[in-house]
């Protein structure tokens, strides 16, 4: 019988458990990713897991294991640019077709937006909250990376 962790209590495995977690390694077996050829063969099974209606137990384990072996893989290899926080706005806003009028509500005045926009004006931590929850994205991604801020100027 195998024991884990699952939800944060010790519990026995039952044998189809054990089974449903050993089948899965056969067909992708656990080890670390060294390609993206075979970060594109475990993210398909990984997608297929989550396409299931529900997963056993030792199901459930084999694709914590595999998110993990995906996450290592990406944390070595995938580098985000470093972009400034109004770039990220410009994008989001292209993205969902949105005008600098369309964040008056966000920012109090067009002229704030556009300030912001151009340069010539930082994003305030109030802003830069309420574009978090307006877009459904993490706030830090709205701050500036260090070496990249640059002094605001004043007009």
């Amino acid at each position: 019988m195998v024991t884990t962790i699952v939800t944060g209590k010790l519990t026995d495995w039952a044998e189809q458990d054990r089974r449903d977690y050993f089948a899965h390694t056969e067909d992708v077996p656990l080890l670390s990713i060294h390609s993206d050829a075979q970060l594109t063969w475990v993210l398909a099974k990984i997608d297929t897991l989550l396409d299931s209606a529900s997963l056993s137990p030792g199901s459930a384990a084999y694709l914590d294991a595999l998110t993990d072996l995906v996450s290592v893989y990406e944390d070595k290899t995938v580098h985000f640019p470093r972009v400034r926080g109004r770039d990220v706005l410009r994008h989001l806003m292209e993205e969902h077709d949105l005008q600098q009028k369309d964040l008056v509500a966000i920012f109090g005045a067009k002229s704030v937006v556009s300030a912001v926009l151009s340069g010539q004006r930082r994003l305030a931590l109030n802003h830069i909250a309420k574009l978090s929850a307006y877009f459904g994205v993490p706030a830090d991604v709205f701050i500036d990376p260090p070496g990249l801020a640059e002094v605001a100027q004043t007009s």
